[in-house]
């Protein structure tokens, strides 16, 4: 996906595009039906009201009929009336057909989301992918509840006008269509630069989001080097250009309307000219002149929004690829086409020839072979950068290996319904992410299967029982954003106990007690080694005085298994493990 991407402008109007649109209104079609006829009887009654006054002056003003004219009065309030009531019906319809439209679009773009491999996420930042299910739905709203059937009624209404008016007298009727072409130019003029203008402006509060994010983010960074100032001073200068980018398009806007208005008036100057000299004549009744200025002043009015309309219909042209282009990513399989019944639970973890890159020009696992058995704990080594975290990511497939199997059990994990597989698989991250919610939300994930004895207990084996008694209101506790309300080693430790209290197969912790103090680090500890018991156990940690206790290490380096044993034998090696441990021992000391 191209970083640019929120900048590109698409056709105004894509067939292949409006197609896949036209798809989410089946559900609501017979809705769409209804509001096309309340359209259709809508713009007849608009249509009719000109010729009302035809009637009302050439037939009973004229003649000095009152009781012809106060019925004709009734009937034009009659038919304002029908306007009204089927306006309101039409609206209110076209917007609930698309507000309908625009929640199944949300809840697509949400669902597939959920299901994409998570190397998507690594290459394409939140914010856009925020915006695809904000900005550009409420976009494609617009257009669908507005500029769709807008349109359809604007081009129903010009048509109607035309044929009356040359049904009237065509001779005034070309006359006045002679305005038509600088009404095109105007138009034509007008799209071209708006179009470009609302480029200009969606780049740059685009850049200016981006740049707010970053700033908020990082508010801790900015005040400890008193970088308040300057990044003031940046911002200003991006809201300046966002200001003068608007002010253009004001401009534009300010230029298009005046010059309609202008040629407007010139077409009605021509109706009374010529449509005068016509009456004075005896050629022409004073009813078709007021009639046709009536229809004039609506038949520019249609002109004027179509012009409007044209960039809308481009911007949900633009949104609708964008949205496609995301929801056509291809997703991770949750369920095989041919899934295998998972065994009983054992937890033996076997790698076979196993390589995996990010990206196909650099491979960060290299041809990695090992097997551990039922119940074993394992740790994994290792200098920064080694593959151990990549390692782990393969076993549950947040990433898919490029090269060699993995099997649970003797079952290719490839062959397992994602669901198993991470139901059996629970990791604890060195980076926890904690929802918004209470306490216990966050421990047992809303699974409401869960019982609330279970989460106490688990609380309780990983020592967090103690600092969640002493908040304000417990397991009910509400936590702020992203658990700003908690120390880390807090954090760590719900993270603990969320994994616990599914009861895993196989647990993996990844640097999980490198965030938390001393004191918190030895409760861990014990409380580890007693979960662990009759567990498959994985740990990844850089402090290599937390692993000595686990029935086998193995070391990673550049991607690739250089050696495998227990604490004791890899140190008798004097190998990679026994330059880690010394440089870790001195450091230390």
């Amino acid at each position: 996906m191209s970083m640019h991407e929120d900048e590109i402008m698409g056709k105004a109007y894509d067939s292949r595009l409006m197609k896949r649109l036209l798809r989410y209104l089946l559900p609501y079609r017979w809705q769409v039906v209804i509001a096309v006829i309340i359209l259709l009887i809508g713009s007849l009654a608009e249509l009719m009201l000109p010729w009302l006054t035809k009637v009302a002056i050439d037939k009973y003003i004229a003649t000095k009929a009152l009781r012809g004219l106060a019925l004709i009065a009734l009937l034009y309030f009659m038919v304002l009336l029908v306007q009204m009531v089927f306006g309101f019906l039409q609206t209110w319809l076209t917007q609930r057909i698309g507000q309908k439209v625009m929640y199944d679009l949300r809840n697509e773009i949400f669902s597939h989301v959920q299901r994409l491999p998570l190397s998507y996420f690594d290459k394409n930042p939140v914010g856009r992918i925020v915006t695809r299910v904000t900005n550009d739905v409420e976009t494609l709203n617009s257009m669908l509840s507005s500029g769709v059937v807008t349109i359809f009624g604007d081009v129903f209404v010009l048509l109607g006008i035309v044929v009356i008016m040359l049904l009237f007298n065509w001779r005034l009727a070309l006359l006045t269509f002679t305005v038509l072409p600088l009404i095109l130019y105007a138009s034509h003029w007008f799209r071209i630069h708006v179009r470009e203008s609302f480029r200009q402006v969606r780049i740059r509060i685009a850049r200016i989001n981006s740049y707010l994010q970053e700033n908020i983010m990082g508010m801790a960074t900015v005040q400890i080097f008193n970088r308040e100032k300057k990044n003031f001073q940046r911002f200003d200068a991006l809201n300046a250009d966002h200001l003068q980018a608007y002010l253009q398009t004001i401009y534009y806007y300010a230029v298009f309307y005046p010059v309609i208005e202008l040629i407007s008036a010139a077409a009605i100057a021509l109706i009374l000219w010529y449509g005068g000299l016509q009456v004075i004549d005896g050629a022409l009744t004073l009813g078709v002149v007021v009639a046709f200025i009536q229809y004039a002043q609506r038949f520019f009015q249609p002109i004027r929004d179509l012009s409007e309309k044209y960039n809308l219909m481009q911007a949900a042209m633009a949104s609708s690829e964008r949205i496609f282009k995301l929801l056509d990513t291809p997703q991770q399989a949750f369920v095989p086409q041919e899934a295998l019944a998972l065994p009983p639970a054992c937890g033996e973890i076997e790698f076979r020839d196993v390589s995996f890159g990010y990206n196909e020009s650099e491979e960060v696992l290299k041809k990695i072979s090992f097997r551990i058995n039922c119940g074993e704990k394992v740790a994994i080594v290792g200098a920064t950068g080694a593959g151990k975290t990549t390692l782990i990511n393969l076993i549950n497939r947040m990433y898919e290996p490029t090269h060699g199997r993995i099997l649970l059990d003797g079952v290719d994990t490839q062959r397992m319904a994602l669901a198993q597989l991470r139901r059996r698989v629970r990791m604890v991250l060195q980076d926890v992410f904690i929802f918004s919610g209470t306490v216990e939300y966050n421990i047992r994930l809303g699974d409401q299967s869960v019982p609330m004895e279970r989460v106490i207990q688990a609380a309780k084996d990983v020592r967090a029982d103690d600092f969640i008694s002493r908040l304000p209101e417990g397991y009910q506790t509400e936590l702020s954003e992203r658990g700003s309300n908690l120390s880390v080693g807090q954090k760590q430790l719900i993270s603990f106990a969320r994994a616990l209290v599914f009861d895993p197969e196989i647990l993996i912790m990844d640097e999980a007690t490198s965030s938390v103090d001393t004191e918190t680090e030895i409760l861990l500890r014990e409380a580890t080694n007693r979960l662990m018991t009759g567990r498959t156990s994985l740990i990844i940690a850089h402090r290599l005085s937390t692993i000595q206790n686990v029935d086998w290490i193995l070391v990673l380096h550049k991607g690739e298994v250089r050696e495998m044993g227990t604490h004791e034998e890899l140190l008798a090696q004097k190998g990679i493990y026994y330059r880690l441990y010394q440089l870790q021992y001195h450091f230390n000391h």
